[in-house]
């Protein structure tokens, strides 16, 4: 007898008053994530962005977190360390002007990669223009913190340094279209020498191939215009391995429990590859939907768990990546929707007019599947939406 059961619907409504809600007030369980507080502003904004639901972050909200996003940013004086980027958050700014102790904060505001990337893609989603953003010195702080043997920190001190911070390094660099000092031959050879046996890529050298670096590993390739040097049968073989992550679901790592968020992580990597149309569609929205919270909206880790912004954003992701009605297109190496990346490409018109000059070294070879997404996206609605910038502030001129 056949099925004619209907499939569960995404609850587009709910799970965008679930990240409005994420705008306005967090709850007490999430205090410990108060340092890192841009990621949560990035997941929330551009799950909206991809539910095309930011309509309903009224107009002074949009100013004030533009304007808040602004606060975190740290530019160096002539006599400090090149830290340049944005925090996480503002502990390190207080509400005071005793001078020593402004004197004090001020060696502790450090750019962090992570919350530059986070920030950055705010800004671009929300239509801003990103003109008090001093370009030069925020590369010039990614320049500061890679390793000699081209991976990155998050930042000049006191961080760890792993594929993660390689892939926020490459965000910054190709959203602000400069990549300064950056070694992208220093950064290539830490990429090739994080492929495992397996072939998929290690969070550091020696280490394990996992879903999540696997995905900043090709993505930092592809946004470093260095992903044609890998050999046809290197990519194959990457694929294999994704490919074999899927159960219903998908999982980081081989014989580990299914994630929602690995929807993204290999969704991402495989659509960057152009391989995504090999994976199993129908179940791995039946997993997604697993987890999906039919009462306060949001997807969580795994079923009947409490769903976060983080798992409800990349959730989404994964069930655009298979053309689920009612979302936006994604842009799979920069995290972001079609939408807002054509509102960069826009930027960066404008920045290499003003420059006269073309910026060769930072063309983006992206996959075909992206190429059809960004053409559909130009020819729809999306450029006359992305295009205005809500920044009302003076403009200052990037460097």
């Amino acid at each position: 007898m056949e099925d004619k059961t209907e499939p569960e619907p995404v609850l587009l409504s709910k799970h965008a008053k679930n990240l409005l809600r994420f705008l306005n007030m967090l709850p007490a369980r999430m205090a410990s994530h108060d340092n890192t507080r841009s990621t949560i502003v990035f997941f929330a904004v551009c799950g909206l962005d991809v539910l095309n639901s930011l309509n309903l972050v009224p107009p002074q909200l949009r100013q004030d977190i533009i304007d808040w996003i602004y606060g975190g940013l740290v530019v160096p004086r002539d006599n400090e360390k090149r830290c340049g980027g944005f925090m996480g958050c503002r502990a390190m700014v207080p509400l005071t002007e005793d001078a020593d102790v402004l004197a004090c904060m001020r060696k502790y505001q450090w750019g962090h990669l992570a919350m530059t990337y986070t920030s950055i893609a705010v800004l671009v989603t929300l239509g801003d223009d990103l003109a008090r953003l001093d370009r030069k010195s925020i590369v010039d702080g990614v320049a500061a913190v890679q390793r000699p043997e081209g991976s990155f920190s998050a930042c000049i001190d006191g961080s760890e340094d792993d594929m993660r911070f390689v892939y926020c390094a490459a965000t910054i660099c190709h959203m602000l279209d400069y990549w300064g000092d950056v070694d992208k031959e220093a950064m290539f050879q830490f990429i090739a020498k994080s492929l495992r046996y397996d072939y998929g890529f290690s969070q550091e050298l020696e280490g394990e191939a996992h879903g999540g670096t696997t995905f900043c590993a090709l993505a930092a390739l592809q946004l470093s215009g260095q992903l044609h040097r890998l050999d046809a049968a290197t990519v194959e073989r990457i694929k294999r391995w994704l490919i074999f992550r899927q159960m219903d679901g998908f999982q980081g790592r081989p014989n580990k429990p299914v994630d929602t968020c690995y929807s993204f992580w290999i969704g991402a990597s495989l659509c960057i590859l152009d391989g995504f149309e090999l994976t199993d569609y129908a179940k791995n929205r039946e997993y997604i939907l697993s987890t999906q919270d039919t009462l306060v909206g949001g997807f969580a880790k795994w079923p009947q768990a409490t769903p976060d912004p983080f798992h409800t954003y990349l959730g989404l992701c994964g069930l655009a990546f298979t053309g689920e009605p009612g979302l936006s297109a994604v842009m799979p190496s920069l995290n972001m929707s079609m939408a807002a990346y054509v509102h960069l490409q826009h930027l960066h018109e404008v920045w290499r007019a003003k420059s006269k000059e073309g910026s060769e070294d930072n063309d983006l070879a992206i996959s075909s599947a992206v190429q059809h997404q960004l053409k559909l996206t130009k020819d729809g609605e999306a450029i006359a939406t992305t295009t205005a910038t809500t920044s009302t502030s003076p403009l200052i001129s990037a460097q």
